[in-house]
């Protein structure tokens, strides 16, 4: 292990803070032949002395190797060590699901493949494997080792991405290695290994090549003696430092001085495969076809020699060190060597080789059948008709193994192949329009919806358009992923879809386009007609009996009837959709999300926690606790930051977002995270915040009103807090806009931001006259004056725009609001901004003595609370005014954001600055670049209020401490 003393140190020290119950990931990269797998190995070896080491490597056979193969690898070598019985105990109630990754347990009873929708089971697939290995971990740590993710598939990426942010406990390592070479534009890893790195448990680095005295002492630790230095110089200058190649450039047979070195990277890498018989060259060329690992039982089933002749050409393979065996697996040394002699195969032993793989595995004497690498042999024997049998089963394959990245490739694959195929209909099953609309859906179930719609448009334009169920269905596709795009046209599709039904069209379609249509209704505000489409869905789906149908509308209905002031009859439209939900998953999840925010939008805040988390409850019994729970537990955000508990709701959002939800719920999400930014007391940051994520914010905004009135609030709330007036009335201004339609329970807080701004634009320039946009508002504020929180938004609103200017320094209103929010449907924050707004009232009106007073108790709430943003207003005023607020203000120091919060990453970060390292150095102690490093620099400096790095330092330690 020449010149990685540090990089095994660094994989040690994970080890053991993984042995504490902290989970964590190593993703090691580096160039071909950089020695990634010989550090891997050293490691493995050692750590296998106290933990349970699980390997699985990604196969070289591009987009067509199975999906999931490393963890059905892992899986089975679990099995093997602690017993199928205890395997089926540590995955707990969702059992069945390995079947997905284990078909050979559908042979015991109970255990068949599971019948769970799309979405719901790629969740709990998910949360399986991470239970699975949580529970297995308490008894033994896990080493879960990944070895060449550069070739992985989508499928097992994503699990891998899941695992490493959702893992909540467990003594579990994950090591990743990838070389990096091969991660050229447009591949998966150049934004998937960025996204690792934000997560904190992650540590990545590449391996960096060896200096001349590095190569030296590898030089004679193969030699058992030192080399001569021109053969040094010669071996440095021709490897650049590469360990394997220096390897290979002295373990040549028959090497006299350094003039008898390859010239070139081929005679190199061909060298030791050169110099074996010829049988074994044959063998090794047919190995090179099946990949850069295989089964002996698969080599011995493409192997038209004796079993004998294989062994021995096996053995002296292995001899000469081009190929190694690990159990029942030939593997060659090096991918680069298998690369060469596949490359310098022959076209027809090319074709030969492959289709041998194909009819070996088809037939199951090659081990498990595998219809992905079926499909990869026939297409590199150019056998298009069998290729194009093998790739549709291998895309049903993928499809029932939630692997949609897998079953889109597959699917364009066919598509491709169609024309090429005699028959390809009748061979099918299936029309070309069918098969274009089944891979635009797992396009858009792989999250790739703009590949999707491209895709439906042109089953849509190879359509007949006439009335009919088929092409109604790719409308509907079409509209469904116009939503997830977030952009318009979804309603006029469903509409369209709706017209082309004819009567005897199947009630279970057309119940579902009227709630898909009744949905999209309610979404854009249109309560009425929502209320009315909804009627008809439900009435439909009554009439064929379809339960699912019947409380997805019911639910649409009792948020539309809430959202037009019918309270009552929305609850009990709420409580039927629930009672026909079932266990159904799909219903239920929707039923929670939506009754738990009706409950949030009438004040009810203790009603819509309790919902969600009965809610987060049901999903963690499902199997699904890390997936849909958590997105059920972060419908509680809202609440609970109206309740005052910004500490919980803060927990809640980040696991959240990192699940990738769909657009309106990243919207609101999003929304949440500005929010809490901001009144944490980082205006700056959620700026930075809501610049990156305005673009998608504003396009989801032209579909949904509530997202359009929800982000014209905080956008306007954060302008505001920054001083940028202008901007502030600009999106405040959404309330009064002619597109707008009435939504009270987002209404309400914008009218009060916008009646703020108003006031603050007019005192800033005298000469503005604002009565008519003052007049405006005053009437949207009477036309939502009904709703069950009026009443605390009309005062802080009346107070807002009060005194005898209407500039906002009426005493009395003042009084009125901080009376009026110490409700239950108030939200808490506002009970010390009321406050605030009333000693600065007090102070205009030369009360300062009851001003001061009042600044100290709202100063006492807003901290108790965590608003920092409230703390830093009073501060300020406080200054300007020239109050006393003693030793109130005097006890807490203004700082943005307590230095505990800072992340752990951010404190190991400090700790360096403390040392005095520059960013170059923090980023090379900690295996991140110097912009990284600088990055957690900005961030350190803004959460501790600090201007500098040595006051960062002082604060942190004193506020600490």
């Amino acid at each position: 292990m020449i010149g990685r003393e540090a990089d095994l140190e660094t994989l040690r020290e994970q080890l053991a803070e993984s042995s504490e119950g902290h989970p964590r990931a190593v993703v090691v990269g580096g160039e071909a032949g950089i020695g990634k797998t010989r550090l891997l190995d050293e490691f493995r070896a050692e750590a296998s002395r106290s933990a349970l080491v699980l390997t699985g490597r990604s196969v070289d056979l591009g987009a067509d190797g199975a999906p999931y193969a490393p963890f059905t690898a892992i899986l089975r070598q679990l099995a093997d060590d602690i017993g199928i019985d205890a395997l089926l105990e540590a995955a707990g109630t969702s059992r069945s699901v390995l079947t997905v990754l284990l078909p050979e347990l559908g042979a015991i009873e109970g255990l068949g493949p599971p019948a769970i929708a799309e979405r719901a089971g790629v969740e709990r697939l998910y949360e399986l494997v991470a239970v699975l290995l949580e529970n297995v971990s308490r008894a033994r740590q896990l080493v879960i080792v990944i070895e060449d993710i550069h070739w992985a598939d989508m499928a097992t990426l994503d699990l891998v991405r899941f695992l490493i942010r959702m893992l909540t406990g467990g003594r579990i390592l994950i090591m990743l290695s990838y070389r990096s070479d091969e991660v050229l534009r447009g591949h998966p890893l150049r934004s998937y290994l960025p996204e690792l790195d934000r997560t904190r448990r992650v540590v990545r680095w590449e391996l960096a090549r060896l200096d001349r005295a590095q190569v030296a002492a590898q030089c004679e630790q193969i030699l058992g003696c030192p080399a001569d230095a021109a053969t040094v110089d010669r071996v440095y200058q021709l490897s650049e430092g590469v360990p394997f190649f220096v390897e290979e450039l002295i373990g040549i047979d028959h090497l006299g001085t350094g003039d008898d070195l390859p010239e070139t990277l081929r005679e190199l890498l061909l060298a030791r495969y050169e110099r074996l018989s010829e049988p074994t060259q044959h063998v090794l060329r047919l190995m090179s076809a099946g990949g850069s690992c295989v089964d002996h039982e698969l080599v011995a089933a493409v192997f038209t020699g004796t079993p004998e002749e294989l062994d021995a050409a096996a053995r002296e393979a292995v001899t000469a060190n081009v190929l190694t065996t690990d159990g029942n697996e030939y593997s060659f040394r090096h991918a680069l060597v298998r690369e060469a002699i596949h490359t310098d195969l022959l076209p027809g032993e090319r074709a030969r080789f492959h289709t041998r793989y194909a009819e070996a595995l088809e037939s199951g004497r090659g081990g498990p059948r595998s219809p992905s690498e079926i499909s990869y042999h026939w297409m590199a024997a150019h056998d298009v008709g069998r290729a194009f049998v093998a790739t549709l089963e291998a895309m049903e394959e993928a499809r029932l193994s939630y692997a949609y990245v897998a079953a889109a490739t597959m699917g364009e694959r066919a598509i491709e192949l169609w024309d090429r195929v005699a028959g390809a209909e009748e061979i099918a099953g299936r029309s070309r329009i069918d098969l274009l609309a089944q891979t635009a859906s797992a396009l858009r179930n792989a999250g790739e919806s703009d590949r999707a719609l491209s895709m439906i448009n042109v089953a849509i334009d190879e359509s007949p358009r006439e009335p009919g169920d088929r092409y109604a269905r790719l409308l509907r596709d079409k509209a469904q992923y116009l939503a997830n795009l977030s952009r318009p046209g979804s309603t006029q599709l469903l509409r369209q879809a709706l017209e082309l039904l004819p009567d005897s069209a199947d009630s279970s379609l057309r119940a579902q386009l009227l709630g898909e249509l009744a949905g999209r209704l309610m979404l854009e505000a249109r309560d009425d007609e929502a209320v009315e489409t909804a009627t008809l869905a439900f009435e439909e789906a009554s009439a064929g009996g379809v339960t699912e149908r019947m409380s997805i509308a019911a639910t649409v209905r009792g948020v539309a009837r809430v959202g037009r002031g019918e309270i009552d009859a929305g609850l009990a439209d709420l409580e039927k959709a629930r009672m026909l939900a079932g266990v159904d998953g799909g219903p239920l999840l929707r039923y929670f999300v939506n009754a738990s925010d009706v409950m949030n939008l009438l004040g009810r805040y203790d009603d819509a926690i309790a919902i969600a988390q009965t809610g987060a409850e049901q999903a963690r019994e499902r199997g699904m606790e890390r997936t849909s729970g958590v997105m059920l537990s972060s419908n509680t955000v809202e609440p609970l930051l109206a309740a005052g508990r910004l500490d919980s709701a803060e927990a809640l959002l980040d696991p959240a977002l990192a699940l990738d939800p769909p657009p309106g719920f990243r919207v609101h999400l999003q929304r949440m995270k500005l929010w809490l930014t901001l009144w944490r007391g980082d205006p700056a940051r959620a700026d930075e915040l809501l610049r990156g994520w305005r673009a998608g914010m504003v396009a989801q905004s032209e579909l949904e009103m509530q997202s359009r009135l929800g982000f014209a609030r905080v956008a306007a709330e954060i302008a505001f807090a920054q001083g940028d007036l202008q901007r502030a009335w600009n999106d405040a201004g959404a309330i009064t806009a002619p597109e707008r339609r009435r939504m009270p329970a987002y209404d309400l807080p914008l009218l009060a931001i916008a009646s703020r701004t108003l006031v603050a634009l007019s005192k800033a320039d005298s000469s503005i006259d604002t009565t008519d946009e003052e007049t405006r508002l005053r009437k949207v504020m009477a036309d939502v004056g009904d709703w069950p929180t009026a009443p605390v938004w009309r005062a802080v609103f009346d107070a807002e725009l009060g005194g005898t200017d209407h500039d906002g320094t009426s005493v009395s209103g003042w009084q009125a609001a901080s009376e009026a929010v110490v409700v239950e449907t108030a939200p808490v924050h506002l009970r010390p901004y009321t406050r605030f707004r009333l000693a600065q009232a007090l102070v205009v009106n030369g009360e300062r003595a009851e001003a001061e007073m009042v600044a100290r108790a709202a100063r006492r709430g807003a901290e108790r609370l965590g608003l920092g943003l409230i703390t830093s207003w009073i501060d300020d005023f406080a200054a300007q005014a020239g109050l006393d607020l003693g030793a109130e203000a005097a006890r807490h120091p203004r700082v943005d954001l307590d230095p505990s919060r800072l992340t752990e990453r951010e404190q190991q970060v400090l700790a360096l600055i403390e040392q005095g390292l520059s960013n170059r150095q923090i980023g090379e102690r900690l295996y991140i670049s110097a912009k990284t490093a600088s990055v957690h620099v900005s961030s350190i400096l803004r959460k501790v209020g600090a201007s500098s790095r040595t006051e960062a330092v002082y604060r942190a330690a004193h506020t600490m401490h």
